[in-house]
């Protein structure tokens, strides 16, 4: 079975990804590499597929990853019916009261001070 995943490349600190055509049972390091179909650079969030060669592996069955579908569906790639799309994230905060904006207010004490006129007598 074939799987289009990303494949690190670029140098320390800056990563740039290939989408790479592997063999789903093996590592994405070490597995023999099908195709390459596009890239992805993160940083810049700029992808380009070649989105006739994408259909083609996935009309042939290569499972795409989740971040890959994310790509496609970007790229205009037409999506099998069996391709689960990712579910968007929620953002859940563990601890809400913790939250700065959530403790209560603390109020300044307002000293009031005398007039110049009263404190001189």
């Amino acid at each position: 079975m074939l799987a289009i995943r990303l494949q690190r490349v670029g140098r320390q600190g800056y990563a740039t990804y290939r989408l790479a055509v592997q063999e789903a049972q093996r590592h994405p390091s070490s597995g023999r590499v099908v195709a390459y179909v596009g890239s992805y650079n993160p940083h810049t969030k700029e992808a380009s597929v070649q989105v006739e060669l994408a259909q083609k592996y996935l009309d042939s069955g290569a499972q795409p990853t989740p971040r890959v579908v994310k790509l496609l569906k970007t790229a205009g790639v037409k999506l099998p019916s069996w391709v689960k799309l990712p579910e968007a994230k929620t953002g859940v905060i563990r601890h809400a009261d913790k939250l700065r904006k959530n403790q209560p207010k603390e109020e300044v004490p307002v000293v009031e001070e005398a007039p110049a006129e009263e404190l001189a007598e």
